[in-house]
């Protein structure tokens, strides 16, 4: 065939017919499955005190909605109104509205256990399907921290807000503090695996919850795990800033910067936020396993290390301060640590200090990872329960 036969017009005009009846017929078979791009699920259960500030949280959330639409995605939120009573509900997008639609309602739901967690689990699967799930929960957190601990003394949990009594500010972990409310970290991971998810992401808005202890635990249910080493102000995440970076393709940075920039600007400057890539976790684990084998802690040094919490004694230390000061003059240990360490915390924000109601007070952050460790506790609370975790037992030779 001769070259200038396939630029007859004819022919042409037949190629161009034969391509569009070729993507007319792609677009008819696109399957329309009803499977949404992602689902995220808001989950509130009760925490006392903070229901006023959930309440801000959604309506902040709605916010962001409105200001950009929702692009083949769901929203759902679970709400617990009091201890026994909890709503389910979608929050839909119409004519540049929101719109609360009451999936369903609880009474007396058990929620605390891995079962409980999968029940409601499926129960979102089934009411909002995607192909991606992002999560985010609000209420009291004490990081890796067993049912039932508490290592601050009861005075500092007597403390009001300062917006009401003008005494000590109020942060996440004050509210829903009874183990009856409480979920152990490995019970949330079981029930998210039973559920059949890996959720995209966990958003903790909490306090104490970017732990290395914790990511080792959620390493398999969870993409990334978002949240805060220190305490977190009682309003927690400024969701109109930060939803936006929620929802569609996720921007972890962009999540972190607008944390940062809603704290540094906030009456109470205070805020700490880190992002951890759980891929990243067992290799850190690794490495952290030899230095343990190699390097013994001067204890000497325990009150130098910088602290993320306002108990006495800390329980959460910097992770990267810590290593630091272990590994001393093993430079070839620490320099692969740190190079694995900022493979593992992709992202951190933090303003000049931190604040604690246990303290009460602010304290100065001289060095900051993003994430916390409790390896150097010797809080009596902590001290040996830490002994029984994944990560300890994976870093240290039985």
């Amino acid at each position: 065939m001769r070259l200038n036969n396939i630029f007859h017009p004819a022919r042409l005009l037949t190629l161009l017919l034969l391509l569009l009846l070729s993507v007319t017929s792609c677009e008819k078979e696109e399957p329309d499955d009803g499977i949404a791009r992602q689902t995220l699920f808001m989950y509130l259960p009760w925490s006392g005190n903070l229901l006023p500030y959930f309440q801000q949280n959604i309506a902040d959330l709605e916010k962001a909605i409105v200001q950009r639409g929702l692009n083949d995605e769901r929203v759902i939120v679970f709400l617990s109104e009091t201890e026994k009573t909890a709503s389910l509900y979608e929050i839909e997008y119409i004519g540049r509205q929101v719109n609360r639609k009451l999936l369903r309602t609880y009474t007396d739901l058990q929620l605390t256990t891995a079962q409980g967690i999968t029940r409601l689990l499926k129960e979102v699967v089934a009411y909002a399907p995607a192909y991606r799930y992002g999560m985010v929960i609000g209420c009291h957190g004490m990081g890796w921290m067993p049912v039932g601990s508490n290592p601050a003394r009861s005075s500092g949990l007597r403390r009001q807000h300062v917006a009401t009594q003008g005494e000590v500010l109020l942060t996440r972990y004050f509210g829903g503090t009874s183990a009856e409310h409480q979920t152990e970290i490995t019970d949330l991971a079981q029930g998210i695996s039973d559920a059949g998810i890996k959720m995209e992401y966990i958003l903790f808005d909490d306090c104490y919850m970017s732990s290395i202890e914790v990511a080792y635990d959620l390493r398999h249910v969870a993409g990334y795990l978002i949240g805060c080493p220190t305490e977190v102000m009682a309003y927690g995440m400024p969701y109109q800033h930060i939803g936006k970076y929620l929802l569609g393709e996720v921007s972890y940075e962009g999540i972190c910067q607008g944390f940062y920039d809603f704290y540094a600007a906030y009456p109470y400057p205070y805020g700490t936020i880190g992002v951890t890539k759980c891929s990243e976790v067992e290799a850190l684990a690794g490495i952290m396993k030899e230095i343990n084998a190699q390097c013994t802690f001067d204890t000497n040094l325990l009150s130098s290390l910088q602290r993320l919490d306002g108990y006495t004694p800390v329980v959460f230390f910097d992770c990267g301060d810590y290593v630091a000061k272990l590994c001393g003059t093993n430079t070839d240990l620490l320099q692969r640590f740190q190079t694995q360490l900022s493979r593992t915390v992709i992202h951190k924000r933090h303003t000049k200090e931190y604040y604690s109601m246990f303290i009460p007070g602010a304290v100065q952050l001289d060095t900051y990872s993003g994430v916390t460790i409790s390896d150097p506790s010797i809080n009596s609370k902590a001290v040996d329960s830490k002994k029984q975790t994944a990560w300890y037992r994976a870093t240290h030779s039985q």
